[in-house]
């Protein structure tokens, strides 16, 4: 079976069963072999869990080399939130297909992302009809908390991470999707990474893996 976009799979080694699914959506400009640098270090603790790591959907405005699950070019709050959920669309399709091929419910199935892939993420799982596993975001936000409150349906449990020095999504940016998922009765925990800008150190990796292990 081929998915719908173009992916990194890393398997379990020595054919081991497959029982959970981590999906890494990378950021603006990356694509799936960038963000499948964290399951080199996940998976010898997760040797039940296959990674998946899709290209967006589109190659990106500002980097043709890379991709991008929404175009950034306009600052237009209206138009990035009509991109996002045209991404969603494509993201639903994409995991009902891992969901078919490996017989996974989304009990099964950890949703991360790293900054455009964290704000994927975090919409995927709380529009679903289903709770996920969990979320584990990196660097990223909320993209419209009132259309994304219109439309939960799911309660995900939720780690987001960040690094106090971002500047290319300011780790306020966490605190606000922080105080949202509370109101909205999410489970929430949240670290702020000291003298971290836009990336995800290892330091966060390992914060994220025994999140993610307590879950599955």
């Amino acid at each position: 079976m081929t998915f719908c976009l173009n992916s990194t799979i890393i398997k379990p080694e020595n054919n081991k069963e497959i029982k959970n699914a981590i999906i890494l959506l990378h950021g603006y400009g990356g694509d799936g072999k960038d963000i499948s640098i964290l399951s080199l270090n996940w998976k010898r603790h997760l040797p039940n869990t296959i990674f998946i790591c899709p290209d967006g959907h589109e190659k990106c405005q500002i980097n043709p080399s890379g991709f991008q699950w929404f175009d950034l070019t306009k600052d237009d709050p209206n138009y990035i939130l009509e991109q996002s959920i045209n991404a969603e669309e494509k993201l639903n399709k994409f995991i009902d297909q891992i969901k078919d091929k490996y017989n996974l419910e989304n009990s099964r199935i950890c949703l991360s992302g790293f900054s455009q892939g964290c704000m994927m993420s975090i919409n995927l799982g709380l529009i679903s009809n289903k709770e996920y596993n969990c979320i584990v975001g990196f660097s990223g936000k909320i993209i419209d908390q009132e259309n994304l409150k219109s439309r939960k349906k799911a309660s995900t449990d939720t780690l987001l991470i960040h690094g106090d020095s971002d500047q290319v999504v300011p780790a306020n940016y966490m605190l606000e999707a922080k105080d949202f998922f509370i109101r909205n009765n999410i489970e929430i925990e949240t670290h702020l990474i000291k003298n971290c800008d836009h990336h995800i150190p290892i330091e966060a990796s390992s914060i994220a893996l025994s999140y993610i292990l307590k879950k599955i």
